[in-house]
């Protein structure tokens, strides 16, 4: 599944109990349409998301970048601390693209073998 939205609050870093990194960030989506009455409805998603490929890919996202997600959804239900229950969306996320803040896009891709970032280079980079 892909999404692309705008980042709701800076990345953060965290280590679990097993000493591996994961990015944690929120990713605000808006979308229109209309009802039958025919006024136009905006509605905004807000997706919890997860990267565990790179760590180093944090400092680039920072609240209100435009990203475009590439990964699969979960849901999550809990019950809040005044005892109403909650749901939220999960976002599980293995490729990231930054758009915007630059002349070039940057990408980060996610391989299974390279946990690394790609796509930062300049044109003198190219191989050919």
């Amino acid at each position: 599944m892909n999404i692309i939205g705008r980042l709701t609050r800076d990345a953060e870093v965290r280590t679990t109990s097993q000493d591996k990194q994961v990015v944690n960030f929120s990713v605000a989506t808006n979308d229109s349409y209309k009802n039958k009455q025919g006024e136009r409805i905006e509605q905004t998603t807000y997706f919890d998301c997860s990267y565990w490929i790179s760590a180093k890919v944090a400092t680039l996202l920072t609240k209100g970048t435009l990203v475009e997600l590439t990964g699969r959804v979960s849901t999550r239900a809990w019950t809040g601390n005044d005892g109403e229950p909650r749901a939220g969306l999960n976002f599980h996320t293995s490729n990231i693209k930054l758009y915007g803040g630059g002349k070039r896009t940057e990408t980060v891709q996610a391989t299974a073998q390279a946990g690394s970032t790609a796509g930062q280079g300049t044109e003198d980079d190219l191989p050919f």
